[in-house]
């Protein structure tokens, strides 16, 4: 190769490598630029604007385009925006939190510059009917709950039915039979000792039996057999 040749190669990849060294990136929100600095850019990337060699956020927020559904509200970001929910307190916002509504919710009111949650359990009228219900205030709204001592039966509360003990439905007349079964039994294990000799439970079995005499012989005593041979 003649050393004129090698000459002009050298020289061409003196100038590449140069340039290889010498080239940097423009700033983040350049898209072409003079130079590394954020002031220097020619060209800017979407959701900016170029003001004097520099790339500005454009407040996609702050124009007059509703940008966002109903009930959320613009929040910008580098280079873009993004759409958030409005408060629960709020139909429709300006903005996030309850103080930013444009108007107040259902079971809210505005107070001052807020959305506040009303309590509709401490209203002048009850919000639950009667005194088997009692109110439960929520957020935004209220649950009537039952009372102790009545069940849930519908949209109303009903008393709870108390459980029936045993003997509870028990008539007069069948308290008489049972209190003379157990005369009976009674008599039967006083018979029992005075077989034995026994002048004490001897005593005591000729007294009962006396009693019990004179008991069956008493009109109360009839009625109750009378019941008894009616199949009662």
């Amino acid at each position: 190769m003649s050393p004129s040749r090698m000459f002009f190669l050298s020289a061409v990849l003196c100038v590449a490598l140069f340039h290889l060294i010498s080239c940097q990136n423009c700033s983040e929100h350049c898209k072409t630029c003079g130079g590394p600095e954020k002031d220097q850019c020619l060209q800017c990337h979407t959701g900016y604007i170029l003001h004097d060699n520099l790339c500005v956020d454009i407040d996609e927020c702050g124009t007059d385009q509703e940008r966002c559904p109903d009930n959320t509200y613009c929040f910008n970001t580098h280079g873009s925006y993004e759409c958030k929910g409005c408060d629960k307190a709020c139909v429709g916002c300006m903005g996030g939190g309850p103080a930013r509504c444009r108007k107040c919710a259902a079971g809210y009111r505005s107070s001052g510059m807020r959305c506040i949650d009303i309590d509709e359990c401490a209203e002048e009228v009850l919000a639950c009917p009667g005194v088997s219900m009692f109110c439960e205030n929520t957020e935004g709204s209220f649950h009537c709950q039952c009372a102790v001592g009545y069940t849930r039966r519908g949209d109303s509360c009903e008393r709870t039915s108390e459980e029936k003990g045993l003997f509870d439905d028990i008539q007069e007349d069948e308290i008489e039979v049972l209190q003379q079964m157990f005369f009976g039994v009674v008599l039967c294990a006083l018979a029992t000792l005075a077989a034995k000799g026994d002048l004490v439970f001897t005593s005591i079995f000729m007294g009962a039996v006396a009693a019990m005499a004179g008991y069956w012989l008493s009109d109360k005593s009839d009625r109750v057999i009378d019941s008894i041979l009616k199949g009662r």
